[in-house]
């Protein structure tokens, strides 16, 4: 029975593992989703944003720390990733220049220098916002 109740447990376990991380309701998830290499140099890096809030974000920019594999800051990027609809999960591309995607150990989101929900004014947005990563590189606050 111990051995039964261990199998059951294993498969629960990789059942929830392998579903997609959505963002829980009045969150607001950005995943690092996947890498990709860019021809002549540079990594092109793709972002989900699930807007699981109860509004739209007409503004939405993020100042990245990118580290190497060294955990050594090698550049600063800013990225607008607006708009961002409610209830919708949106894609972005953003490219890196000039660093390869395995060259890349940690993306730190640095900074939001804009969230502005549609018709409204900046908001904080760090309380409501969570990060995830299934690159090989983590996605921190």
């Amino acid at each position: 029975m111990t051995l039964l109740k261990s199998l059951i447990g294993g498969v629960a376990i990789a059942a929830v593992t392998a579903m997609p991380l959505m963002a829980e309701p009045g969150r607001l998830l950005v995943e690092l989703n996947k890498f990709e290499e860019i021809d002549g140099g540079g990594c092109r890096a793709f972002f989900l944003f699930r807007n699981q809030t109860d509004q739209s974000f007409a503004g939405f920019e993020m100042s990245l720390a990118i580290l190497d594999t060294n955990g050594v800051i090698d550049r600063l990027l800013a990225i607008d990733a607006a708009p961002l609809p409610v209830s919708r999960t949106t894609l972005k591309l953003f490219e890196i220049p000039e660093t390869s995607c395995a060259g890349i150990s940690e993306i730190l989101l640095h900074e939001l220098t804009s969230c502005r929900p549609q018709n409204a004014d900046e908001m904080d947005c760090f309380p409501i916002l969570d990060l995830n990563s299934k690159t090989s590189a983590a996605l921190v606050k």
